[in-house]
């Protein structure tokens, strides 16, 4: 009897103490779940306290922005792995991080409403992950997300205000870091496309900001709590943060909890080494995985013995780098994704494509409707391309400015001048020819006496505003018309007034000189032959006698005029 009651003593025994050992075993896995809030997912108070609790010298402002990094080059990511007091982690640089990192749910779109928990490495696979390591926290019990999520531009989460640590990216891809309400957290002018929740703001403007955020963080500020022990405890751990160039900076370290690894001091102290500003810890569990090109490249916290649904290392959301991407990748279905980029359809904006920056109707028929708005025809102006140039301008955009003179008026179009009565010319600069007045100086003065007249009316009692001759030669005025009709037929300028005056000089040159040379042939032949006696012949002794048996045999008749006989050599 004694030997049997021993020997079930001895499995009692054993019952215990497989029991106590089951039971440490699993209690072990929980207690390596570092949770920061105990019952909550964060403080839930207002944002007015966390703006009243920091120092002052950063006043209302809980958060800080930098615009980040659009590196156009191929390579848009760097890993290097480092060792802090033998424990392995790695440092990821990520440029142009709008469009090369998401904030993926876990098993991939709709994961958070489902309540999935996947494991990085199945998460990473959805998107095709070059990198990714987890991020955010969650409820371990029912795998509910936490915090604010926000989705390659999907609103998947809003915490209502609760105020913990935030990490996001904006449509204009503007880097965030901080706290926010939940009015900027819904903001729709420049809204986030990336956005999830950490755990204690790390680096602010590059300093250590751990012991300002556990008053921002913490219900009391008098009772840390569980989130001290969050801080100062070693663990695995995964922040994320930029340098001054705009980059993005992903950190990760293995560990485990009162065991291995980092505890929040050193994690920031470490990123300050590595020129990082500003930087929050992502992680609410003490859980750290980092999966390269969609393989494990460190040892997971994410794994467990457990592979059932209620795995508690199981993580919610992952922070993934991949190939360039657009935000979001179908531009809104108005645009065309090209190296990274939106190219937009027209009357749609840049870098979505979601907005409208004009209806194609708005823009009228003097406008063509595209991403940047009306664009105007040349001539007109305005927002609805509704407006002419006013007067002076004309060309695209109303720029360009005119050059007529003398009170002509442009073409908004071309800026062709339009001369007003009087003037004619490229840019109305010459009064009309004299002997013409009016629209075009296409209308003949018709003055007496052939004076000019007035240049505008066509008077002839004008006061001229400029030097003219009072009268012109009829030849030379017939000239001046003849020579004007020749330039309208044949489209040559307008001559000139000094060109109208030279021809006047000439001509009036020409006449003189043939009247005073007539008048000095003619007193030439009065003065230099002598002067010579003649007589008389009578007319029959010219043509011969009347009587003349043979009048076709006469001889040549002499001239009419012949010296006297008594100069003949007969006389003689």
């Amino acid at each position: 009897m004694a030997t049997l009651l021993s020997r079930i003593c001895v499995v009692l025994t054993w019952n215990t103490v497989w029991m106590t050992e089951s039971k440490h075993v699993r209690h072990s896995m929980d207690d390596d779940l570092l949770l920061p809030y105990a019952g909550t997912h964060g403080p839930s108070h207002s944002h007015r306290h966390v703006r009243d609790c920091q120092p002052l010298i950063y006043g209302n402002l809980t958060h800080e922005t930098w615009p980040a990094s659009t590196h156009p080059g191929v390579s848009f990511v760097k890993s290097k792995a480092f060792l802090y007091k033998n424990w392995s982690g790695h440092i990821t640089e990520v440029y142009d991080p709008l469009r090369t990192v998401s904030v993926l749910e876990p098993g991939g779109p709709g994961g958070c409403k489902e309540f999935r928990r996947e494991l990085v490495e199945t998460t990473a696979k959805t998107r095709k992950c070059v990198i990714a390591q987890n991020c955010g926290f969650f409820n371990t019990h029912t795998g509910q997300c936490l915090g604010n999520i926000v989705s390659d531009g999907r609103q998947v989460k809003n915490s209502g205000g609760v105020q913990n640590a935030q990490f996001g990216i904006r449509e204009d891809g503007t880097l965030v870091f901080g706290y926010l309400s939940e009015e900027e957290v819904l903001d729709r002018i420049n809204p986030f496309v990336q956005l999830v929740s950490g755990v204690v703001w790390l680096l602010r403007s590059g300093k250590v900001y751990i012991e300002e955020s556990i008053r921002a963080e913490c219900e009391k500020t008098q009772e840390t709590g569980n989130l001290q022990r969050f801080v100062d405890v070693i663990s695995a751990r995964t922040a994320v943060g930029h340098d001054t160039e705009g980059r993005l900076i992903l950190f990760h370290v293995d560990g485990k909890t009162d065991t291995r690894g980092m505890n929040l001091w050193e994690v920031a102290e470490l990123l300050k080494e590595h020129g990082v500003i500003n930087a929050i810890n992502l992680d609410g569990g003490g859980s750290s995985t980092y999966v390269l090109n969609g393989s494990l490249a460190n040892f997971p916290s994410d794994e467990c013995e457990d592979k059932s649904w209620y795995c508690p290392r199981a993580v919610s959301t992952v922070l993934c780098v991949h190939e360039r991407l657009c935000q979001p990748e179908d531009c809104s279905q108005h645009g065309t994704c090209v190296n990274g980029q939106c190219e937009c359809q027209p009357g749609w904006a840049a870098p979505t494509c979601a907005n409208l920056t004009c209806q194609p109707s708005a823009c009228g028929e003097h406008g063509l409707c595209t991403s940047d708005g009306c664009v105007c025809d040349a001539g007109w102006r305005g927002v609805n391309c509704s407006q002419e140039c006013t007067a002076g301008f004309y060309g695209d955009e109303c720029k360009k400015t005119c050059t007529c003179v003398n009170g002509g008026s442009c073409d908004p179009v071309r800026g062709r001048c339009t001369c007003r009565a009087g003037f004619h010319g490229d840019s109305c600069e010459q009064e009309c020819p004299l002997g013409f007045y009016g629209l075009h100086c296409l209308q003949e003065c018709q003055c007496s006496d052939l004076c000019p007249c007035d240049p505008v009316s066509g008077s002839c009692n004008a006061t001229f505003r400029s030097e003219r001759n009072t009268s012109l030669h009829r030849a030379g005025h017939c000239l001046a018309i003849q020579m004007w009709k020749e330039w309208r037929e044949q489209e040559k300028p307008y001559l000139s007034e000094q060109s109208w005056v030279v021809i006047t000089a000439t001509l009036a040159a020409v006449l003189l000189t043939s009247l005073i040379g007539n008048l000095i042939q003619v007193c030439g032949k009065c003065k230099g032959r002598p002067q010579q006696e003649y007589s008389y012949v009578p007319l029959k002794e010219v043509n011969g006698p009347r009587d003349s048996p043979n009048r076709s045999t006469m001889q040549p008749a002499k001239a009419l005029f012949q010296p006297d006989d008594s100069d003949s050599e007969e006389s003689l």
